[in-house]
């Protein structure tokens, strides 16, 4: 097939590129690298089947040739980077979706939406089950984010019933791995990099709020699933495994090891107290579910991000 992938230099669309081009499939790789990084291409810089596009999907983009599939991960994904560019989550989400399903319509392509866990807020229900509407403070800082994936996910579903654009949308729970930056600002990155550096590990609130962590290998390959299969409704990917916030500092604190004290911050506004995914519908429909347990997942990420702290 001939896939676009947007935001395909980012820590996701990376990766999955790399699992398209792997498979035998020509990849157009469409990115305007305000958070992505093209360091995360370098493996495949050279390959004659990815094609790099230097652009921001929310504004129009004309695509020669044929297209089967797209794939939009294009946005800003952790609460540094949507703070820090409040109006260009926004847009993408809005603008940038809008074109990308216009594309999609044009060249009669399949599209799957990245959407997020975010879509649920600080949840009420618990684990989170697609049929499960959310609850989001739409105000708040942290709903530029949670805001613009709930609106492309209406749009996408609009663009399915009255245009027939073959549509899924993935809502993905928190994932790691290899090529996260050490200034992400979430939870793994951030513990991982104060623990190597040897600084204060900063836990906020009291660390008992829980998050699942999926490894990324794990996540791509349920996302390749989905691509394969007819999904009308969102479908949650995510590890079910919950463990609070200051068991996974402590744990990573024994893995590395280090000597690093665990301090204790104010709670951001609107953060979730428990973020866990449902995925009977990943398992029955897709059958799907993760493989990498936590302990092993950061095993694998810790020595990459060693090394990246030892060269900066």
């Amino acid at each position: 097939m001939r896939i676009m992938v947007t935001g395909g230099a980012g820590f996701l669309g990376s990766y999955l590129c790399a699992r398209l081009v792997g498979e035998g499939h020509t990849v157009l790789c469409v990115d305007n690298f305000i958070t992505g990084n093209e360091a995360n291409l370098d493996a495949l810089r050279a390959h004659p089947r990815l094609e790099l596009i230097r652009h921001d999907i929310t504004k129009p983009l004309d695509i020669e040739g044929a297209l089967d599939y797209i794939l939009h991960f294009a946005s800003p994904a952790s609460p540094v980077d949507y703070l820090h560019y409040p109006i260009q989550t926004l847009k993408v989400g809005s603008l940038g979706t809008h074109n990308a399903l216009g594309i999609a319509k044009a060249k009669r392509a399949k599209f799957l939406l990245a959407s997020t866990s975010e879509v649920y807020g600080d949840p009420q229900v618990h684990p989170q089950r697609e049929d499960y509407w959310g609850h989001v403070n739409p105000i708040g800082p942290r709903g530029v984010y949670d805001e613009a994936k709930r609106f492309a996910e209406a749009l996408t579903m609009a663009y399915r019933q009255q245009h027939r654009v073959a549509t899924r949308i993935v809502r993905i729970f928190n994932t790691y791995g290899p090529r996260m930056r050490t200034n992400d600002g979430r939870a793994i990155p951030a513990f991982i990099t104060q623990a190597l550096r040897g600084d204060d590990i900063t836990v906020f609130g009291d660390g008992h709020q829980t998050r699942s962590f999926c490894y990324v290998d794990d996540l791509i390959e349920g996302i390749v699933r989905l691509m394969q299969a007819d999904m009308v409704q969102p479908v949650n990917l995510g590890n079910p495994e919950e463990c609070t916030i200051l068991e996974l500092a402590q744990q990573i604190t024994q893995a590395i090891p280090s000597r690093s004290r665990i301090v204790f911050r104010a709670l951001p506004q609107d953060d979730p107290k428990q973020r866990c995914p449902d995925i009977t519908l990943a398992k029955r429909l897709l059958g799907w579910s993760p493989t990498v347990p936590l302990a092993e997942g950061l095993g694998r990420t810790i020595p990459w991000f060693r090394t990246v702290c030892s060269s900066e």
